[in-house]
């Protein structure tokens, strides 16, 4: 049996990878891959997928960063946080990306959700617990890394990937904890392509402890009895290798298709909006909701879920909140947001009070996994009660921008919106008279361009 973090899983992959020890980062590099890898040429098409709280998208581009196809799809409803769920997604939009398009893809990238924690088999593969989802606290494990990390570090936190690990780790059975290996949503994914365990990016491995700033596992972690749990950690959108024979078989892609390391959904989000400036920010309005600010200093508090990521050498400053979508939804349809968010005044500041949450526990900018929902009182008119709830999200935004710069972050000056929550024109006024700064839908919206420009920007040279 496996131990639990929870049930052990079924129908696990079996072994498709090798040893395989990529060199820890050196600096990202910018230019196409098209241009740096000779096995890529001037008619390749780059493929993003963006594996979110709820379903999953692909989008392909060319070289010029234009959107050739773009699909999306919803996780079996059955089990939608079940890793099979989330293969049989992946494999499901790679057969959706038209033949003509899936025939010229020469290099793929991927984002999931941050701290989705995962624990496999090094040897075969074969997953040794369920996934634990991004928002799920295993705070039982707070003493032993308090003990072992710095004051404030990110990983104190009962939501991070780092308390996830040990927890498993201290209910594990010696022979699995022999040939066990972490490994998070997105590394998982692409793992199943290009068939090497253990590989992940400095981006998903931030909350585990790697410090991106060093570019290596800090020592206080890497002496541990469970270091050898830790993936080798590169650069966002380095080439790990091909697809497997396969993979290129099944679905028709290129056999010299490369697959590169990932990121998480709010970078991959963030890239997709092409903030370039210090003060510029972008905010994913999804599921949930998650900031990141351009720093010119790197801030990390763990006492409010603030952390800092690297990429393509700049401090991106942020957090993620349990608020977002996934609290609207559970009152409203789609169509029904449209239409009372039109009857909504957004010049008018709303009245109501509300700490939205879809379930008890916050990461940020409030760290409290005992966070109670506020959602009382409901007025009988629809279009109120909407108006309190958008209101209430903005204001959660604002709140974690000012904690932002109140720890030392560059001041905010501009914010860019991506995300399903970018589509409402009435929450985008409401948010900028709340923010006190510019707000803007980004001109891409989602994550999976993002993880397409990754694709596309990537090292070009395997490892």
């Amino acid at each position: 049996m496996a131990p639990a973090l929870a049930c052990s899983l079924g129908n696990a992959p079996g072994s498709l990878g090798q040893g395989f020890s990529p060199r820890r980062s050196g600096r990202f590099a910018a230019t196409a891959a098209a241009d740096s890898n000779p096995s890529l040429h001037s008619s390749s098409l780059f493929a993003g997928f963006d594996f979110g709280t709820s379903g999953a998208r692909v989008v392909v581009i060319d070289k010029e960063g234009e959107i050739l196809a773009e699909r999306k799809r919803q996780y079996p409803a059955e089990n939608p946080a079940a890793a099979s769920a989330w293969r049989a997604t992946l494999f499901a939009l790679l057969e959706e990306i038209p033949v003509e398009f899936r025939a010229r893809v020469g290099s793929i990238c991927l984002d999931g959700t941050s701290a989705t924690t995962m624990i496999v088999d090094r040897n075969t593969g074969e997953l040794l617990s369920r996934p634990v989802l991004y928002n799920e606290s295993c705070s039982q494990s707070l003493p032993f890394v308090h003990q072992i990390a710095p004051a404030n570090h990110t990983v104190l936190t009962g939501t991070s990937t780092l308390c996830k690990m040990v927890a498993w780790w201290q209910r594990a059975e010696k022979e699995q904890r022999k040939n066990a290996i972490l490994m998070h949503q997105a590394d998982w994914l692409l793992y199943l392509l290009h068939g090497r365990l253990g590989i992940s990016d400095y981006n998903n491995a931030l909350k585990v402890g790697f410090d991106p700033e060093t570019e290596e596992y800090p020592d206080w972690l890497r002496k541990q009895e469970f270091g050898d749990m830790l993936p080798n950690v590169i650069e966002p959108g380095a080439v790990v290798g091909k697809v497997t024979s396969a993979i290129a078989t099944t679905f028709g892609l290129p056999p010299s298709c490369v697959v590169c390391t990932g990121t998480t959904d709010s970078i991959a989000a963030f890239l997709a909006a092409r903030a370039t400036e210090p003060g510029e920010a972008v905010t994913s309005l999804g599921s949930t909701l998650a900031v990141k600010l351009i720093s010119t200093e790197r801030v990390d508090d763990a006492r409010y879920g603030v952390y800092s990521h690297r990429i393509q050498g700049q401090w991106l400053v942020g957090g993620a909140s349990n608020t977002g979508g996934i609290v609207l939804r559970q009152y409203f349809s789609d169509k029904e947001l449209d239409v009372l968010s039109h009857a909504i005044n957004p010049n008018k500041p709303s009245v109501l009070d509300y700490y939205p949450l879809p379930s008890t526990g916050e990461r940020f900018p409030v760290a409290d996994p005992n966070l109670e929902p506020r959602l009382e009182p409901r007025p009988p008119n629809d279009v109120e009660f909407l108006h309190g709830l958008l209101e209430s999200i903005a204001r959660i935004e604002a709140r974690a921008y000012k904690l932002l710069g109140d720890l030392g972050s560059t001041k905010l000056r501009a914010v860019f919106t991506s995300g399903g929550g970018s589509k409402n024109h009435v929450w985008e006024r409401i948010r900028q008279r709340v923010l006190g700064v510019p707000v803007s839908a980004s001109q891409h919206r989602e994550a999976a361009y993002g993880a397409a420009l990754l694709a596309l920007q990537g090292s070009g040279s395997i490892q």
